[in-house]
């Protein structure tokens, strides 16, 4: 069978470059918009991208100077998109920490049952005492605590999916029978972090759950993945880093008894595209122009945990900044910015531009050509099953992607020319719909794609 890429659509209010909102052609309003995001979502399935994909944290970012701030729920917005789009798919990022997974799994179930069978769930544990904050507590939990907890919410969330049988509604109005209670199963769960007694008010659905997503790089962020995971965002800068990153996780995904075919790997990539390789360099000049380097500086020192007024512009990162098994939250986000700066010798005025645009995701400046080359070079070289599409400016970036990168991907025989007969999302990943963990003589969870919800995965 062949390869076939795996594309989705990152979509952030006015684009991924922090300066986007200020172009004339950006609506600094688009982040409450739900024409905006309905125009994406169109504009992405008419490029047969796999799936829609929403960020998400339980805290206001940004300081409200530097950029949109503040954005829809994303399970709501998504459920939205649902009825205005027909094949693709529909992932939202929603927080382990600060979340119950009995409301939490009720909302991802709703959205498949309304979707056809699309959703997805972006899992994060939620680094940043802005959000610890909001939740009553002094400060984020520790980065192990936030991983164990973790992995109880999804043990009890596998549970609340899987508590109705498929055949649980029988429906037969000539006997008065509309559903049998035998086929109910309450989880009963009294764990650590959890305890759920009732099962979920809302049938198995077309998946049997979401597209497991997770975008941790650090080493309890890959276990994890390794574990659960069916997509994985990334961000890498060079492609000996990608393949390095690729090759663990699915190495990892292997020793879990899991087939690492079952996880696709989907590096973030900002494509900067001009007609001619200086058009682009231009257009991302004028990005960079606008950027405003207060603001950089500030999510800067945030970021490396620094005081405020540490950085100079025009001088190097410091030399004594803390090692990464000193940061609890962004670990290996921290690390890729900080390798990134080292490694070209960039000033902190240099670093700011670079990040401005993908927050330490590569970022490709060239023609459609160039940016297919890319991400072709990515895919047959072991470093990506597919890649995170993070437009800098919308909705022209993605349209730019969609009308002159799309048909060249389609003609090397890279991706799809049509969606084809309805699937789920997980079909369309080439993955299984899963068991259902009470029903005997289901399929071994190793080769049907996922694992065995335990109690042990708490070690995490």
């Amino acid at each position: 069978m062949t390869r076939r890429l795996h594309l989705n659509a990152f979509l952030m209010n006015t684009g991924h470059h922090e300066a986007s909102w200020r172009l004339p052609e950006s609506d600094p309003y688009a982040h409450v918009s739900l024409a905006h995001y309905v125009k994406l979502a169109r504009t992405a399935e008419r490029g047969t991208f796999d799936s829609l994909f929403l960020a998400d944290g339980p805290q206001l970012w940004n300081n409200l100077a530097q950029r949109p701030a503040g954005a829809l729920e994303p399970v709501t917005l998504l459920t939205a998109l649902a009825t205005a789009t027909e094949h693709i798919g529909l992932i939202a990022t929603a927080s382990t920490s600060y979340n119950s997974p009995y409301n939490l799994a009720r909302r991802f179930a709703s959205l498949d049952v309304i979707s056809g069978g699309r959703a997805g769930w972006n899992i994060v544990t939620t680094a940043g005492a802005e959000a610890a904050r909001n939740f009553g507590l002094d400060a984020e939990p520790a980065h192990a605590e936030r991983y164990a907890r973790a992995a109880e919410f999804l043990d009890v969330a596998l549970k609340l999916w899987d508590s109705w049988e498929d055949d649980a509604i029988v429906a037969d109005k000539a006997a008065g029978v509309w559903g049998d209670d035998s086929r109910i199963h309450p989880p009963r769960h009294e764990g650590t972090y959890f305890r759920v007694a009732g099962a979920l008010n809302v049938p198995r659905t077309p998946q049997g759950y979401p597209l497991l997503v997770q975008a941790g790089s650090s080493a309890d962020g890959k276990a994890f993945a390794a574990r659960y995971a069916e997509a994985v965002f990334t961000a890498q800068q060079t492609l000996a880093d990608a393949q390095d990153f690729y090759a663990d996780l699915k190495s990892r995904t292997r020793l879990a008894g899991r087939d690492p075919e079952h996880l696709k790997v989907l590096p973030g990539i900002v494509p900067v595209l001009g007609s001619t390789e200086a058009e682009a360099r231009a257009a991302e000049q004028v990005l960079e122009d606008h950027i405003v380097p207060e603001h950089g500086v500030r999510r800067l020192e945030d970021l490396l945990r620094l005081e405020p007024g540490t950085l100079d512009l025009d001088g190097p990162l410091p030399d004594d900044l803390p090692p990464e098994s000193a940061i609890e939250g962004a670990k290996s986000r921290y690390t890729l910015i900080v390798e990134l700066a080292r490694r070209e010798s960039l000033t902190v005025r240099q670093l700011i531009g670079r990040l401005g645009g993908g927050r330490g995701h590569l970022t490709f400046t060239g023609t459609p050509e160039q940016v297919a080359d890319q991400i072709e070079s990515w895919f047959t070289r072991g470093a990506a099953d597919g890649f995170n599409i993070m437009p800098p400016v919308l909705p022209s970036g993605l349209e730019a992607f969609v009308d002159h990168v799309v048909p060249i991907l389609r003609e090397r025989g890279l991706l799809r020319t049509a969606y084809g007969p309805r699937q789920t999302l997980r079909e369309r990943y080439g993955l299984p719909r899963p068991r259902n963990q009470y029903v005997t003589g289901s399929p071994d969870p190793a080769t049907a794609g996922h694992p065995e919800p335990a109690a042990a995965l708490t070690r995490i």
